[in-house]
């Protein structure tokens, strides 16, 4: 059975000063994300994404199958017509699908069934996960698909808030729409939906409060 060579490895550690530091520094820097949903039109520079993108993708994965495709979507014909489709499913959704209490805990954050930054967010990143593949002719499955995925997706959010950019997780029910308007194969299925691009000037987000350690946690 073919195996991987392996080879060397090293990672930079620090003294504990130091770690503790970084710590704080990147809890500092990561508690300032916030979930965006009013967007600059201005365009994000191709290499910005790409490298975003092979960030996300440094991600472990099931048997190092690497089962994500991510399609980015500029076209704003194409925009128009992922908003047209998710308004349609999400219309549906807080008109019948959602039961109340749902609709209650969604009440203060002031949203609804328009999208409308889904066209004006310069770019689309749709997230797709890839249950199995096809070599040979031959139907080779994929494992732990949606860990791997689930991975990846936070890989990349990290990635968008790094750059100075800012994203929304969008996951309107259900996507398969967004298969027929991209043209994918019948083994990748739609995970995520993130517009990703630069806040307007005066953006306006809930003022919310984030679990403290103790409510997230539990140290054995």
């Amino acid at each position: 059975m073919k195996k991987y060579p392996f080879i060397k490895y090293s990672k930079t550690s620090y003294s504990e000063e130091e770690t503790l530091n970084r710590s704080k520094a990147h809890l500092a820097h990561y508690d300032n994300r916030r979930t965006v949903r009013e967007f600059s039109s201005k365009l994000i520079p191709d290499e910005v994404i790409q490298n975003i993108l092979l960030s996300a993708s440094t991600a472990p994965s099931g048997a190092h199958k690497q089962p994500w495709t991510f399609c980015v979507v500029t076209n704003a014909d194409l925009k128009k017509q992922i908003r047209e489709a998710a308004e349609k499913e999400e219309y549906e959704s807080y008109n019948s699908r959602m039961p109340p209490g749902w609709l209650e805990d969604l009440a203060p954050l002031g949203t609804d069934w328009q999208k409308p930054f889904l066209e004006i967010a310069p770019a689309l990143i749709i997230v797709f996960k890839r249950s199995y593949e096809f070599k040979n002719n031959q139907k080779k499955n994929n494992y732990y698909v949606s860990e791997s995925v689930g991975i990846a997706c936070g890989f990349l959010i990290e990635a968008i808030h790094y750059c100075g950019l800012v994203a929304l997780t969008h996951t309107p029910s259900p996507m398969n729409f967004l298969s027929k308007l991209l043209n994918r194969p019948e083994n990748e299925k739609p995970y995520l939906l993130i517009p990703i691009g630069y806040p307007l000037a005066e953006t306006m987000v809930p003022d919310i409060k984030r679990k403290e350690i103790n409510e997230i946690a539990v140290f054995l």
